[in-house]
């Protein structure tokens, strides 16, 4: 399982295009093969900041859906909304509770 967390900071001006190009898209990505779960979560400190929490049965999986047609059309959107540079990072649990 691959747990995918991705940081963005947009502009405040364009927090809630971004909430609405999420809720337009989610299903679609939920809908990719190997995708068990999707999240959007906001900043407490800051509302300009939002993350995505994905879940991924494989890496393969989580890389189908990086080269589709799909994502680069969605992140060429979101991306256009940045105020800066999104983090991301595949990770993995250490330890289960």
């Amino acid at each position: 399982m691959i747990l995918r967390v991705v940081q963005m900071t947009f502009k405040p001006e364009h927090t809630e295009a971004f909430v609405k190009l999420f809720e337009e898209r989610k299903s679609t990505i939920r809908g990719f093969s190997g995708c068990t779960h999707l999240e959007l979560w906001r900043g407490t400190n800051d509302p300009n900041i939002f993350f995505t929490y994905s879940n991924w049965e494989t890496e393969a999986d989580l890389n189908h859906y990086r080269f589709s047609d799909f994502f680069k059309e969605t992140w060429g959107m979101t991306k256009a909304l940045f105020a800066e540079k999104a983090q991301a990072w595949s990770v993995e649990r250490a330890v289960v509770a």
